[in-house]
C-alpha cells in the first residue's frame, strides 16, 4: 500500500462515505488486513487513497461468493501504488470468477430439475 501522510491520509468516515458502507466496515476490513493505516498522534486512524476502492472491490467480490481471505489474495496482488490497469486486471479476474461460480450453479441446478430424486426415503 501507498506511504501515506498521516496529516493527508483519509479518516474512517472518509473511507466509508466513499465506498458506501459503515464505518464498522471499514474496520472490520483494515482487521482482516483487506487495508491499512497508520495513526495519527490522536492514535486516529488515517488511510491510503486506495483504501475505498479497495473496500469496494471486497463489498463486489463477497456478494459474488468469495470469502475475506480470498479477497485479501486478490488484493494482495496489487502493487503498491495501484495504476488503472492494475484495477482493470483485478476486474477481469472478478468477472472471470463470477462467471465460473455462475456455471457451476447452473450445472447444479440442472440436476436439481432434472426430476432425479436427492435421495431415497
Amino acid at each position: 500500500m501507498v506511504e501515506v501522510k498521516v496529516a493527508d491520509g483519509l479518516t474512517v468516515g472518509q473511507v466509508a462515505e466513499a465506498s458506501g458502507v459503515a464505518a464498522s466496515a471499514v474496520r472490520f476490513y483494515e482487521q482482516h488486513g483487506l487495508i491499512s493505516s497508520v495513526r495519527t498522534s490522536g492514535n486516529q486512524r488515517r488511510f491510503g487513497p486506495d483504501a475505498a476502492c479497495r473496500v469496494k472491490v471486497a463489498r463486489v467480490s463477497q456478494r459474488i461468493g468469495l470469502t475475506v481471505a480470498e479477497v485479501a489474495a486478490v488484493l494482495a496482488e496489487l502493487p503498491p501504488d495501484p495504476t488503472p490497469a492494475d484495477w482493470g486486471r483485478v476486474h477481469d479476474a472478478l468477472v472471470a470468477e463470477a462467471e465460473a461460480r455462475i456455471a457451476a450453479l447452473r450445472t447444479q441446478l440442472q440436476l436439481l430439475s432434472s426430476g432425479e430424486l436427492l435421495c431415497q426415503l
